[in-house]
């Protein structure tokens, strides 16, 4: 997907375009030759930089000034106005920026202006080796990170993945439903790696750690040292305790390797079976539906998703497969699974020759346990995400952290939280003392309907509905006690951010 297919070509920017058709918003799209660039202000200054999010290409044009950044309308990356940076996940990659200049009362774009460049050496005590163990969402930002940083030191990746990191979201979005290409997929290309000294090493399983003497034990029995180590393991798929989870047409859906074997499956098979109601199970239905394959959905659940987005925007989600074929058995649980069908505890099958359980995830939580870290249903670290251990952070899936918006320790499963968890571990592990505030945000996609969410509401005593679910134009804010915890939107992009901001607001004294 190229920038310039969901960016209207707009003004030629080198000529110079009215300071008041930056509108209330204070910022314009336009052009400088072949490149979309966007025009900001804030105050009395004015900025360009690139119109696209290098993220999914979104139209920065359409997203929110916060301060001197911008952030992005779909999935709330933030770049600087002033240097370009990427200064929050999930976009990793900066944006190019422009020179400008006032003539009268106009706004003209110039040059485009070089990188800024990146401290190029570690300050004396920043440690000499880190270790990252994981290569999912939090371990590649925060590799990604520290070289940004300047960090010169050695750095190794370690994941037991047989592929390279890959963007995950994707495996049950574009990729499995056959709209976008596997190149679509890799969170960096082959050269990043090397090129960034970094020593990512796939298909290495870590055996255990040794705290006392700051080592990594492999499975082959090697042992590599580190002065600071990030455990970034992530979680597994749930596999359900039954029989035929086995069988060769029963799949869960993590890795590339698991998304490749269903995409194989699925171009031969004709009905299939979804073993829960979850998001994934749901992303995954739709996929697979755009495939052109007959698909079921077992679940034990009154209404999908009823328990985090409220029984309105369930009934919605059902509604919305419905319409486009999908078959629900709701309040279903299943027994065991064979070559033909899917059998149900409360009596009944359903038949199926490709099944996809998405029951969930489980934390990887072995490794810190060994180690004997403290844990709290995860890895329990303090708000700069360090754990029992001096030298260790964790960061993402596993980790639980002490979140200020709810006053409670709380571990989310989202990718956006891991990078950024990511990118607050980097800084920490160079002996920085950023806190992880982030107010935690995930979306989703359904057929054309994303759905966006930010906060975090584990119960609620009140939904409060702006707009129309059913017209697909609504805000859903979950409160207890009065107080908004979070957000949910359909096509209100801006109203999500400015959600955010307010949470992010709340937290400053």
């Amino acid at each position: 997907m190229s920038s310039g297919s969901l960016i209207e070509k707009g003004p030629d920017l080198t000529r110079g375009v009215p300071i008041e058709s930056l509108g209330e918003a204070g910022m314009l799209a336009g052009h400088v030759g072949d490149d979309a660039v966007l025009v900001a202000r804030v105050g009395n200054e004015f900025f360009a930089i690139d119109a696209a999010c290098p993220h999914y290409h979104a139209p920065l044009a359409d997203g929110l000034i916060v301060g001197d950044s911008v952030r992005c309308p779909w999935h709330h990356a933030c770049f600087s106005l002033r240097t370009g940076e990427a200064l929050r996940a999930p976009a990793l990659s900066p944006v190019a920026c422009w020179s400008t200049e006032i003539q009268g009362d106009r706004i003209v774009v110039l040059k485009k202006l070089s990188p800024p460049a990146h401290r190029t050496s570690a300050p004396v005590g920043e440690p000499q080796t880190i270790v990252i163990v994981g290569a999912g969402a939090a371990g590649v930002a925060a590799a990604e990170r520290l070289r940004r940083l300047g960090y010169t030191g050695s750095l190794t990746m370690l994941s037991d993945d047989e592929a390279a990191p890959v963007d995950r979201p994707n495996l049950s979005k574009d990729f499995l439903a056959g709209s976008a290409p596997e190149e679509w997929l890799w969170l960096r290309d082959n050269d990043f790696y090397p090129d960034q000294h970094i020593d990512l090493r796939v298909k290495t399983r870590v055996a255990r750690l040794h705290i006392a003497s700051r080592e990594v034990e492999l499975a082959d029995g090697n042992r590599l040292p580190y002065d600071r180590l990030l455990l970034a393991t992530g979680a597994d798929a749930v596999r359900l305790p039954i029989p035929g989870m086995d069988l060769p047409h029963v799949h869960t859906l993590r890795t590339l390797a698991d998304c490749r074997a269903i995409v194989a499956r699925a171009a031969t098979a004709r009905r299939v079976v979804v073993v829960g109601a979850s998001f994934i199970g749901l992303e995954v239905a739709a996929s697979l539906r755009t495939r052109g394959l007959e698909v079921h959905v077992v679940g034990p659940e009154r209404r999908p998703m009823e328990r985090l987005l409220g029984p309105e925007m369930g009934e919605f989600l059902q509604r919305l497969h419905e319409e486009n074929g999908v078959v629900f058995h709701l309040e279903r649980t299943v027994t065991a699974i064979d070559a033909q069908r899917v059998s149900l505890i409360e009596g009944g099958n359903v038949e199926a020759d490709l099944v996809v359980v998405g029951a969930g995830v489980r934390p990887r939580l072995a490794l810190a346990e060994q180690a004997g870290l403290a844990m709290d249903r995860g890895v329990k670290v303090d708000a700069y995400l360090q754990t029992s251990a001096p030298d260790v952070f964790a960061a993402g899936d596993i980790a639980r952290w002490p979140d200020p918006l709810s006053g409670t320790d709380i571990r989310v499963e989202h990718w956006v939280v891991a990078q950024r968890q990511g990118q607050t571990a980097a800084v920490n592990l160079l002996g920085g003392r950023e806190r992880f505030d982030a107010v935690p945000f995930f979306w989703s996609q359904h057929y054309d309907v994303p759905i966006n969410y930010v906060g975090h509401a584990e119960s609620w005593d009140e939904i409060s509905v702006d707009g129309s679910i059913e017209g697909r134009d609504c805000v859903l804010r979950y409160k207890r006690d009065g107080r908004v915890l979070a957000v949910a939107s359909i096509y209100r992009d801006i109203d999500n951010l400015r959600a955010e901001v307010e949470m992010e607001r709340a937290l400053v004294p």
